[in-house]
């Protein structure tokens, strides 16, 4: 189950891209139906924004993980038309357990620090403090919100590779292809069509999918909101989707 929850936030996290956004989602697996939920809300105004987005485990999956809870929170500044993150803030939730992960940038020096802080029962368990080893204006939530922006999605058959603050077990690196149209056939039956949409692939380097990497398909509104993605191959359970409500 923690497999499947890590998996919702992955697909949370990629599915939200527009300006001024509320938009809520829900997170679907094979027979078993709805997984998990999300809430997504942006403001913003000429000088700064916030993002915040919260997930919530719903039927099977809330009772098998302990009713698990997870926000995240983006805060920053406006800088040639994009966000720029300040703070990216990570909490979770489930059963006993609560965690507080704090990502502080500093963008005179370029340097961004972790602090992390768990709690079980109601006591401190793990505290820490590091220096990632690596820099980035974006955290994962603003990178997905810029990515209209970073991309040329005119242009088939390109490759992105990006840097955001929160992926460090991808060393910080996050994957964005955009399709040649002879190889729609895959989007479309896996995701459907619109006259107002575009296709992306997203890759996601992690030890939770039957292949090397886990392959994250987007249909996503002209808008900039995606309508709909699919995660692909997660061992043992298979493709898991995410749709808009």
């Amino acid at each position: 189950m923690k497999k499947i929850w890590i998996l919702i936030t992955a697909l949370m996290l990629s599915t939200l891209n527009a300006e001024t956004i509320k938009a809520d989602y829900k997170v679907e697996f094979g027979i078993i139906g709805e997984i998990g939920v999300a809430n997504a809300v942006l403001t913003r105004n000429e000088n700064s924004y916030e993002i915040n987005v919260e997930l919530k485990a719903t039927g099977l999956a809330k009772t098998l993980s302990g009713g698990r809870t997870e926000q995240h929170i983006s805060k920053g500044h406006i800088e040639n038309g994009l966000m720029v993150s300040d703070l990216y803030q990570v909490i979770k939730s489930y059963g006993s357990k609560t965690s507080n992960k704090i990502y502080r940038f500093d963008h005179q020096k370029k340097i961004v620090t972790k602090t992390y802080k768990s709690w079980k029962n109601g006591k401190v368990n793990k505290e820490s403090s590091e220096r990632l080893k690596y820099y980035s204006k974006d955290d994962l939530l603003t990178l997905y919100f810029n990515l209209n922006k970073k991309i040329d999605r005119t242009k088939e058959d390109k490759h992105y590779t990006f840097l955001a603050v929160g992926a460090e077990k991808q060393e910080g690196k996050a994957e964005i292809y955009i399709p040649k149209k002879s190889d729609y056939g895959e989007y479309k039956e896996m995701l459907g069509e619109s006259d107002d949409s575009w296709y992306a692939r997203a890759i996601i380097h992690q030890k939770i999918f039957s292949s090397d990497k886990g392959e994250l398909l987007l249909r996503i509104g002209d808008d900039g909101i995606t309508q709909k993605a699919v995660l692909k191959d997660l061992i043992l359970f298979g493709d898991v989707r995410a749709t808009k409500m």
